[in-house]
């Protein structure tokens, strides 16, 4: 009897890559399908995050209807902090609000460490996802240290992240003792995630683009590598942020096994920013899932081309799948990397 081959995804994610291709997108549960939009009717998004059977359900239905190559499991970055017990809530049209902001050393009394006890939901459905899934990889995810922060020194989201480098750079103790403990909180809802099956793991750092190189390095970087040394080599690793073209060297530091691109930066660019031991992920722009076809179609092949040039390439969006999109798209999308794919990346490698 051999051994099942490893699935396109992990293989990617650890160099191992021949010339299949794997793809998921980024938000790719959630309001583009019309299977999910009937089943959130009358709740909300912090109780369907808790909620088991519906945490599964909403997993699942991109994997039926796409045929992607991994789940994403459902939840919201900021779920650990509302499991500890921080006052907030998602506001429809508005993002996380949190009802008391992180601004003095006595706010910090809210951020316990996470325990698994506080999550027993997350452990009982990825349990139920993962027999579903069978070989299928669920793929796990936290929200890093610096954008969890920003939430709760700006009180929500900032367009302009002025409180939270104000407080970076004019108290930069406070600032570290803050995310010391998001990093605890990050790193301890991951490994929940992958003690109940979760195979691959993503850190998210929506808002890192925010910032300057220098500051990236000194105020933020620590951080995020602590997330990442905490679960050690359990599962492949993957760091996404938006807008961090001059931060993919250091975010590739912070040591994770693949390095999400935004659509801002071609792949083979961004992976020799990245360096030879890192795959990367992207990085289609998801504004062109609103073009004609044909142009769509040759935009996913450019992508497939740029990324075959990587040590290691994951296809997906830039960022995530906006709520307008035609699901049926997306369907198409996975059946052209699925079967044109492999030739791209063979011709791309000559």
């Amino acid at each position: 009897m051999t051994d099942a081959p490893m699935p396109a995804l992990l293989a990617a994610a650890t160099r191992q890559q021949g010339t299949q291709l794997p793809v998921w997108f980024m938000r790719q549960a959630g309001r583009s399908l019309p299977e999910y939009r009937e089943l959130r009717v009358g709740t909300r998004m912090l109780d369907a995050c808790a909620d088991p059977g519906m945490i599964h359900e909403i997993t699942m239905q991109p994997v039926r209807r796409h045929k992607v190559d991994a789940a994403i499991f459902f939840s919201d970055i900021v779920l650990p902090l509302k499991a500890i017990g921080v006052d907030l809530d998602i506001v429809a049209g508005t993002g996380p609000v949190i009802a008391h902001p992180v601004r003095t050393r006595a706010d910090l009394d809210q951020l316990v460490p996470l325990e698994p006890g506080h999550v027993g939901f997350v452990t009982q459905a990825i349990r139920s996802i993962v027999d579903e899934l069978g070989p299928t990889p669920l793929i796990g995810f936290a929200g890093a240290p610096f954008t969890l922060a920003s939430y709760l020194v700006e009180g929500g989201p900032s367009k302009d992240h002025a409180l939270t480098k104000s407080m970076m750079a004019g108290d930069p103790e406070l600032w570290d003792e803050l995310c010391r403990r998001l990093a605890q909180i990050s790193g301890a809802f991951l490994r929940v995630q992958i003690d109940a099956g979760a195979r691959a793991v993503q850190l998210f750092d929506s808002w890192a683009g925010a910032l300057a190189e220098r500051d990236y390095r000194e105020r933020v970087l620590p951080h995020s590598t602590s997330v990442f040394e905490s679960l050690g080599a359990a599962v492949p690793t993957i760091h996404f942020g938006v807008g961090t073209a001059e931060l993919l060297g250091a975010m590739a530091e912070a040591g994770s096994d693949v390095v999400g691109v935004d659509w801002r930066t071609p792949l083979d660019l961004a992976s020799a920013r990245i360096g030879a031991d890192k795959a990367v992920q992207g990085n289609l722009d998801p504004a062109l899932l609103l073009a004609p076809w044909e142009v769509l179609a040759e935009r996913v092949r450019d992508v497939i081309r740029a990324g075959a040039q990587a040590p290691g390439h994951i296809f997906n969006l830039g960022h995530g799948v906006p709520p307008s999109t035609d699901p049926d798209v997306l369907t198409r999308i996975v059946e052209l990397i699925h079967t044109e794919g492999p030739g791209l990346r063979a011709a791309a490698d000559c």
